[in-house]
């Protein structure tokens, strides 16, 4: 059978849909959304509240562990499950909005670049976006959080603005591709407006593409935020991160590894998980499963 036909198109996109790592990660990605809604309502301690006499209990498995503090104790008494259910409020908030953000600017200024292709607005806007990236997005979060004082709005703030030109230079792209498709040319040559052409025919070719990167950038939001908080420059205590959680245990991994390690998991698992979507994501959207592969002719 032929793999272009019809049927085989269609069973191709029902193995997406079923792919097994986006079913895993869909599901635990619902998981630590729904944990972080819920926070205030399931979590078995008060996060914030300091008990010296419990210092240090290990997880309830290892010898001296407690089944009151499921995964155990920090340095200051505090239960290491309640805060890491609620570090991960942070974390989904940060990489959430800062992609809104960097998404809403990228995706309006590729949209103008690929469309004004080869003007002058094209090549400043693509020679700004070539300068920022020329710069490792770390090292511009790092100067504005030393100007600015750090803290969650900031750091949300800052993480967008420094990195839109990724989104730019990919929606350019496909906008140069897409405006030169047939359809587009023949609406062009009707007398279409161009806000028209815009919203109707190049947007809605553009969007899949721009879904799957930004989903693997709120993945590197949350890798950056908490290397920030690691380095006491993110989001500032009382407020609870996975990466300021590390910072509070690096002290102790020879002798208390779990402060550090369930952190660190934590970190992992919702990375692979977000990426997973992202990679599932780019399986179903992938312009190629379409019929016919015109878009929205």
């Amino acid at each position: 059978m032929s793999k272009n036909s019809p049927i085989t198109k269609t069973f191709t996109k029902i193995r997406n849909f079923t792919s097994p790592l986006g079913l895993i990660g869909s599901i635990t990605v619902t998981i630590i959304v729904l944990l972080a809604i819920f926070a205030p309502w399931i979590v078995p301690h008060d996060p914030f509240a300091i008990d010296a006499t419990k210092r240090l209990i290990p997880p309830f498995w290892v010898d001296g562990g407690s089944t009151t503090y499921l995964l155990g104790t920090d340095h200051v008494g505090r239960d290491i499950l309640s805060r890491l259910i609620y570090g991960g409020r942070v974390s989904l908030l940060v990489g959430l909005f800062s992609v809104i953000i960097s998404g809403v600017i990228g995706l309006l200024l590729g949209l103008l670049a690929g469309y004004l292709g080869g003007t002058w607005v094209d090549h400043v806007l693509m020679r700004v976006v070539d300068a920022i990236l020329a710069i490792p997005t770390l090292l511009l979060v790092l100067v504005a959080i030393v100007v600015f004082e750090p803290g969650l709005i900031t750091l949300i703030v800052v993480i967008g603005l420094t990195s839109w030109p990724q989104y730019t230079r990919l929606v350019r792209g496909e906008v140069l591709s897409v405006k030169q498709r047939e359809f587009v040319q023949l609406a062009y040559t009707l007398g279409a407006p161009h806000t028209y052409l815009i919203r109707r025919h190049i947007l809605p070719n553009v969007v899949s593409s721009f879904i799957v990167v930004a989903t693997i950038g709120i993945a590197s939001a949350i890798l950056t935020e908490s290397s920030l908080s690691f380095l006491g420059l993110g989001v500032q205590p009382p407020d609870i991160t996975w990466g300021g959680m590390l910072n509070d245990g690096r002290n102790y991994i020879a002798t208390s590894w779990w402060i550090a390690t369930f952190p660190g998991l934590a970190i992992t698992i919702t990375v692979l998980a977000i990426t997973f979507v992202g990679d599932w994501f780019r399986d179903v959207l992938d312009p190629r499963l379409k019929q016919g592969g015109e878009g929205n002719e």
